[in-house]
Protein backbone atom coordinates (compact mmCIF):
# COMPACT_ATOMS: atom_id res chain seq x y z
CA UNK A 1 0.00 0.00 0.00
CA UNK A 2 1.34 3.63 -0.72
CA UNK A 3 1.59 6.75 1.32
CA UNK A 4 -0.66 9.64 -0.92
CA UNK A 5 -0.39 13.13 -0.94
CA UNK A 6 -3.86 15.01 -2.08
CA UNK A 7 -4.47 18.92 -2.49
CA UNK A 8 -7.76 20.39 -2.54
CA UNK A 9 -8.94 17.60 -0.43
CA UNK A 10 -11.37 19.48 1.19
CA UNK A 11 -14.52 18.83 -1.20
CA UNK A 12 -15.16 17.54 -4.62
CA UNK A 13 -13.16 14.95 -6.41
CA UNK A 14 -10.43 15.93 -3.77
CA UNK A 15 -12.44 14.77 -0.37
CA UNK A 16 -14.00 11.66 -2.67
CA UNK A 17 -10.83 10.12 -3.95
CA UNK A 18 -8.90 10.78 -0.45
CA UNK A 19 -11.74 8.54 1.22
CA UNK A 20 -11.89 5.99 -1.80
CA UNK A 21 -7.91 5.31 -1.31
CA UNK A 22 -8.44 5.14 2.32
CA UNK A 23 -10.37 2.57 1.27
CA UNK A 24 -8.55 1.19 -0.72
CA UNK A 25 -5.99 0.15 2.56
CA UNK A 26 -3.56 3.42 1.18
CA UNK A 27 -2.48 5.83 4.24
CA UNK A 28 -3.79 9.05 2.41
CA UNK A 29 -2.98 12.81 3.51
CA UNK A 30 -5.83 14.82 2.86
CA UNK A 31 -4.47 18.31 1.92
CA UNK A 32 -6.38 21.38 2.35
CA UNK A 33 -5.60 25.20 3.49
CA UNK A 34 -6.64 26.92 6.72
CA UNK A 35 -7.38 23.58 8.07
CA UNK A 36 -7.31 25.17 12.14
CA UNK A 37 -10.34 28.07 10.53
CA UNK A 38 -12.61 28.17 7.55
CA UNK A 39 -12.09 24.26 6.67
CA UNK A 40 -11.89 23.21 10.59
CA UNK A 41 -15.00 21.42 9.53
CA UNK A 42 -13.72 19.47 7.05
CA UNK A 43 -10.59 18.30 9.25
CA UNK A 44 -13.40 16.81 11.75
CA UNK A 45 -15.09 15.43 9.48
CA UNK A 46 -12.03 13.54 7.07
CA UNK A 47 -10.79 12.33 10.88
CA UNK A 48 -15.16 11.41 11.73
CA UNK A 49 -14.79 9.37 8.13
CA UNK A 50 -11.47 7.70 9.29
CA UNK A 51 -12.71 6.36 12.41
CA UNK A 52 -16.08 5.49 11.41
CA UNK A 53 -14.43 2.92 8.73
CA UNK A 54 -11.06 2.16 10.96
CA UNK A 55 -8.98 3.42 7.48
CA UNK A 56 -5.79 5.81 7.52
CA UNK A 57 -6.89 9.35 6.63
CA UNK A 58 -5.40 12.21 7.95
CA UNK A 59 -5.48 16.03 7.17
CA UNK A 60 -2.41 18.41 6.42
CA UNK A 61 -2.13 22.25 6.00
CA UNK A 62 -1.03 22.58 2.46
CA UNK A 63 -1.80 25.85 0.71
CA UNK A 64 -0.74 25.66 -2.70
CA UNK A 65 -0.11 29.35 -3.00
CA UNK A 66 2.93 29.38 -0.75
CA UNK A 67 6.33 27.26 -1.76
CA UNK A 68 6.58 27.64 2.68
CA UNK A 69 3.19 25.78 2.95
CA UNK A 70 3.85 23.34 0.42
CA UNK A 71 7.29 22.14 1.83
CA UNK A 72 6.03 22.04 5.16
CA UNK A 73 3.48 19.59 4.45
CA UNK A 74 5.61 17.40 2.27
CA UNK A 75 7.97 17.39 5.64
CA UNK A 76 4.71 16.05 7.96
CA UNK A 77 4.21 13.15 5.64
CA UNK A 78 7.93 12.56 5.74
CA UNK A 79 7.96 12.84 9.47
CA UNK A 80 4.90 10.80 10.05
CA UNK A 81 4.86 8.61 7.51
CA UNK A 82 8.42 7.37 6.63
CA UNK A 83 7.86 7.91 3.02
CA UNK A 84 5.76 9.68 0.49
CA UNK A 85 5.20 7.64 -2.82
CA UNK A 86 1.96 9.16 -4.46
CA UNK A 87 1.09 12.67 -4.97
CA UNK A 88 -1.71 13.80 -6.72
CA UNK A 89 -2.56 17.44 -7.87
CA UNK A 90 -6.02 18.20 -7.42
CA UNK A 91 -6.49 21.66 -5.81
CA UNK A 92 -7.97 23.82 -8.46
CA UNK A 93 -10.69 27.44 -8.77
CA UNK A 94 -12.92 27.73 -11.71
CA UNK A 95 -14.03 31.07 -12.39
CA UNK A 96 -16.92 32.20 -14.63
CA UNK A 97 -17.71 34.96 -16.79
CA UNK A 98 -16.94 36.91 -19.56
CA UNK A 99 -13.31 36.90 -20.09
CA UNK A 100 -12.69 40.60 -21.26
CA UNK A 101 -14.32 41.27 -17.48
CA UNK A 102 -11.58 39.54 -15.63
CA UNK A 103 -8.47 41.96 -14.80
CA UNK A 104 -4.89 40.35 -16.11
CA UNK A 105 -4.07 39.68 -11.95
CA UNK A 106 -7.50 38.00 -12.17
CA UNK A 107 -6.37 35.83 -14.20
CA UNK A 108 -3.20 35.20 -12.50
CA UNK A 109 -4.60 34.36 -9.78
CA UNK A 110 -6.38 31.55 -11.75
CA UNK A 111 -2.45 30.64 -13.06
CA UNK A 112 -1.30 30.44 -9.50
CA UNK A 113 -3.66 28.21 -7.93
CA UNK A 114 -3.92 26.02 -10.69
CA UNK A 115 -0.52 26.09 -12.59
CA UNK A 116 1.73 27.46 -10.00
CA UNK A 117 0.77 25.45 -7.35
CA UNK A 118 1.82 22.03 -8.56
CA UNK A 119 5.22 23.75 -9.02
CA UNK A 120 5.19 24.63 -5.54
CA UNK A 121 3.77 20.90 -4.51
CA UNK A 122 6.32 19.34 -6.90
CA UNK A 123 9.16 21.07 -6.05
CA UNK A 124 8.75 20.31 -2.67
CA UNK A 125 8.28 16.85 -3.05
CA UNK A 126 9.93 15.85 -5.69
CA UNK A 127 13.27 15.82 -4.21
CA UNK A 128 12.18 12.85 -2.04
CA UNK A 129 10.86 11.00 -4.68
CA UNK A 130 13.48 11.22 -7.29
CA UNK A 131 15.56 10.16 -4.52
CA UNK A 132 13.82 7.04 -3.78
CA UNK A 133 13.89 6.70 -7.74
CA UNK A 134 10.41 5.28 -7.14
CA UNK A 135 6.75 7.15 -7.40
CA UNK A 136 3.84 7.89 -9.13
CA UNK A 137 2.88 11.74 -9.74
CA UNK A 138 -1.06 11.76 -10.95
CA UNK A 139 -2.38 15.28 -12.76
CA UNK A 140 -6.12 15.80 -12.09
CA UNK A 141 -6.64 17.46 -15.24
CA UNK A 142 -9.64 18.55 -17.31
CA UNK A 143 -11.44 17.70 -20.93
CA UNK A 144 -11.41 21.44 -21.41
CA UNK A 145 -7.96 21.11 -22.09
CA UNK A 146 -8.56 19.14 -25.55
CA UNK A 147 -12.62 18.95 -25.82
CA UNK A 148 -15.45 21.13 -26.75
CA UNK A 149 -14.87 24.26 -24.74
CA UNK A 150 -18.07 26.87 -24.03
CA UNK A 151 -17.75 30.26 -23.15
CA UNK A 152 -17.39 32.21 -20.34
CA UNK A 153 -14.82 29.79 -18.70
CA UNK A 154 -11.82 30.93 -20.39
CA UNK A 155 -9.49 31.68 -17.62
CA UNK A 156 -9.98 27.97 -16.22
CA UNK A 157 -9.57 26.44 -19.06
CA UNK A 158 -6.23 28.36 -19.98
CA UNK A 159 -4.90 27.64 -16.72
CA UNK A 160 -5.56 23.97 -16.94
CA UNK A 161 -4.24 23.57 -20.28
CA UNK A 162 -1.12 24.86 -18.89
CA UNK A 163 -1.13 22.54 -16.50
CA UNK A 164 -1.76 19.50 -18.95
CA UNK A 165 1.26 20.77 -20.53
CA UNK A 166 3.72 21.06 -17.38
CA UNK A 167 2.48 17.55 -16.74
CA UNK A 168 2.90 16.34 -20.17
CA UNK A 169 7.11 17.49 -19.48
CA UNK A 170 6.86 16.56 -16.40
CA UNK A 171 6.40 12.68 -17.31
CA UNK A 172 9.57 12.60 -19.91
CA UNK A 173 11.47 14.53 -17.07
CA UNK A 174 10.86 12.32 -14.42
CA UNK A 175 10.76 8.44 -16.35
CA UNK A 176 14.44 8.23 -15.95
CA UNK A 177 14.10 8.56 -12.37
CA UNK A 178 11.16 5.64 -12.59
CA UNK A 179 8.61 7.88 -11.38
CA UNK A 180 5.37 7.13 -12.79
CA UNK A 181 2.66 9.73 -14.11
CA UNK A 182 -0.81 9.62 -15.19
CA UNK A 183 -3.13 12.63 -16.24
CA UNK A 184 -6.57 11.86 -14.91
CA UNK A 185 -9.37 13.77 -17.11
CA UNK A 186 -12.69 13.95 -15.55
CA UNK A 187 -15.35 15.91 -17.41
CA UNK A 188 -18.07 18.69 -17.22
CA UNK A 189 -19.57 16.98 -13.35
CA UNK A 190 -22.29 19.73 -13.03
CA UNK A 191 -23.33 18.13 -9.74
CA UNK A 192 -21.55 16.50 -6.63
CA UNK A 193 -19.04 18.88 -6.62
CA UNK A 194 -18.66 22.51 -5.75
CA UNK A 195 -17.00 23.96 -8.98
CA UNK A 196 -19.58 25.92 -10.31
CA UNK A 197 -20.73 26.99 -6.77
CA UNK A 198 -18.15 28.37 -5.23
CA UNK A 199 -16.58 29.78 -8.46
CA UNK A 200 -15.07 33.27 -8.82
CA UNK A 201 -16.16 35.81 -11.03
CA UNK A 202 -14.95 38.48 -12.97
CA UNK A 203 -14.37 41.86 -11.03
CA UNK A 204 -15.18 44.39 -14.13
CA UNK A 205 -18.20 44.44 -13.70
CA UNK A 206 -18.77 47.34 -16.21
CA UNK A 207 -18.36 45.32 -19.11
CA UNK A 208 -20.19 42.42 -18.08
CA UNK A 209 -23.83 44.67 -19.02
CA UNK A 210 -22.67 44.56 -22.59
CA UNK A 211 -22.26 41.06 -22.62
CA UNK A 212 -25.51 39.81 -20.67
CA UNK A 213 -27.47 42.43 -23.19
CA UNK A 214 -26.29 40.13 -26.34
CA UNK A 215 -25.74 36.77 -24.38
CA UNK A 216 -28.04 36.88 -21.84
CA UNK A 217 -28.43 34.10 -19.26
CA UNK A 218 -25.37 32.03 -21.34
CA UNK A 219 -23.65 30.73 -18.12
CA UNK A 220 -26.83 29.31 -16.94
CA UNK A 221 -27.67 27.98 -20.48
CA UNK A 222 -24.35 26.25 -21.04
CA UNK A 223 -24.17 24.89 -17.41
CA UNK A 224 -27.79 23.45 -18.29
CA UNK A 225 -26.72 21.94 -21.24
CA UNK A 226 -23.75 20.57 -20.20
CA UNK A 227 -26.30 18.66 -17.50
CA UNK A 228 -28.42 17.83 -20.23
CA UNK A 229 -25.42 15.82 -21.91
CA UNK A 230 -24.25 13.78 -19.16
CA UNK A 231 -25.90 10.43 -18.73
CA UNK A 232 -28.43 9.73 -15.57
CA UNK A 233 -26.21 7.44 -13.82
CA UNK A 234 -23.21 10.10 -14.41
CA UNK A 235 -21.45 10.16 -11.18
CA UNK A 236 -18.09 12.23 -9.69
CA UNK A 237 -17.54 8.96 -7.63
CA UNK A 238 -16.41 7.97 -11.04
CA UNK A 239 -13.51 10.33 -10.88
CA UNK A 240 -12.19 8.92 -7.64
CA UNK A 241 -12.64 5.38 -8.78
CA UNK A 242 -10.66 5.82 -11.49
CA UNK A 243 -7.65 7.49 -8.71
CA UNK A 244 -8.12 4.29 -7.16
CA UNK A 245 -7.77 2.16 -9.94
CA UNK A 246 -5.00 4.13 -11.28
CA UNK A 247 -3.11 4.13 -7.63
CA UNK A 248 -3.57 0.54 -6.98
CA UNK A 249 -2.04 -0.97 -10.93
CA UNK A 250 1.38 -1.92 -11.12
CA UNK A 251 4.31 0.39 -11.24
CA UNK A 252 5.40 0.72 -14.86
CA UNK A 253 2.11 -0.37 -15.80
CA UNK A 254 -0.24 2.94 -15.44
CA UNK A 255 -2.25 4.36 -18.19
CA UNK A 256 -0.62 7.87 -19.36
CA UNK A 257 -3.82 9.47 -19.47
CA UNK A 258 -7.40 8.46 -18.47
CA UNK A 259 -11.07 10.05 -19.33
CA UNK A 260 -14.17 10.04 -17.14
CA UNK A 261 -16.07 12.25 -19.16
CA UNK A 262 -19.72 11.69 -19.29
CA UNK A 263 -20.84 14.65 -21.75
CA UNK A 264 -18.00 13.00 -23.91
CA UNK A 265 -17.12 16.39 -25.25
CA UNK A 266 -14.56 14.63 -27.46
CA UNK A 267 -11.53 15.66 -25.45
CA UNK A 268 -10.69 11.79 -25.03
CA UNK A 269 -10.01 11.42 -29.44
CA UNK A 270 -7.76 14.38 -29.70
CA UNK A 271 -5.82 13.94 -27.05
CA UNK A 272 -5.44 9.90 -28.03
CA UNK A 273 -4.02 11.78 -31.66
CA UNK A 274 -2.11 14.22 -29.10
CA UNK A 275 -0.80 11.27 -27.05
CA UNK A 276 0.29 9.59 -30.24
CA UNK A 277 2.45 12.68 -31.32
CA UNK A 278 4.24 12.35 -28.54
CA UNK A 279 5.27 9.19 -28.13
CA UNK A 280 6.13 9.17 -32.15
CA UNK A 281 8.34 12.27 -31.54
CA UNK A 282 10.22 11.21 -28.95
CA UNK A 283 10.64 7.78 -30.53
CA UNK A 284 11.70 9.83 -33.44
CA UNK A 285 14.77 11.42 -31.77
CA UNK A 286 15.62 8.73 -30.05
CA UNK A 287 14.15 9.15 -26.32
CA UNK A 288 11.60 7.00 -26.86
CA UNK A 289 12.81 5.60 -23.13
CA UNK A 290 11.12 8.74 -21.62
CA UNK A 291 7.62 7.23 -22.25
CA UNK A 292 7.80 5.28 -19.29
CA UNK A 293 9.12 5.62 -15.93
CA UNK A 294 12.62 3.01 -15.55
CA UNK A 295 15.52 3.33 -12.97
CA UNK A 296 18.68 4.62 -14.79
CA UNK A 297 20.31 1.70 -16.71
CA UNK A 298 17.63 -0.37 -16.42
CA UNK A 299 16.24 -0.21 -20.61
Amino acid sequence: MSVVLITGAGSGFGALSARALAQAGHTVYAAMRDTTGRNAARVTDAQAYATEHAVDLRTVELDVLSQESADAAVDTVLAEAGRLDVLVHNAGHMVTGPTEAFTPEELAAVYDTNVLGTQRVNRAALPHLRAQRHGLVLWVGSTSTRGGTPPYLAPYFAAKSAMDALAVSYAAELARFDIETTIVVPGSFTSGTQHFATGGHPADQTVVPAYEAVYAGLMDQVAQRLADLAPADADVSQVADAIVQVVGTEHGKRPFRVHIDPADDGSETVSAVADHIRAEFLTRIGLDDLLAPHPVGAR
